[in-house]
């Protein structure tokens, strides 16, 4: 994977981690995800 590549998808994380991370509680619900999966989530999203 190229290094362009690969620093775009960390952007991405960052971006999705700090996105979900401003939600509250009830908001990560209605999305079907609780606090403990942002991280796991954003990966997914990411990579």
């Amino acid at each position: 994977m190229s290094m362009a590549r690969s620093f775009n998808n960390w952007i991405k994380y960052r971006q999705t981690v700090s996105e979900l991370g401003r939600m509250n509680a009830r908001e990560l619900s209605d999305l079907g995800i609780n606090r403990d999966d942002i991280r796991r989530v954003a990966r997914k999203a990411a990579f």
